[in-house]
């Protein structure tokens, strides 16, 4: 039914251990379990703004 937008491709490559609860909170939220693991999500300003906040973990291109 919701059609799906442009997709960003968001991978973990530092680890969330000695960080923020909030930022952790955002890598879950963003789907991200372990390091190197990969997920697309949909661009959307909550999800754009989950991985402008914890940008200094990850690796994203759209």
């Amino acid at each position: 039914m919701a059609q799906e937008g442009k997709k960003i491709k968001v991978t973990l490559v530092k680890s969330v251990i000695g960080t923020k609860p909030e930022h952790r909170a955002c890598v879950r939220g963003l789907g991200l379990r372990r390091m190197n693991h990969t997920v697309e999500v949909i661009d959307t300003p909550s999800n754009r703004g989950m991985i402008n906040k914890v940008s200094y973990l990850l690796k994203y291109e759209g």
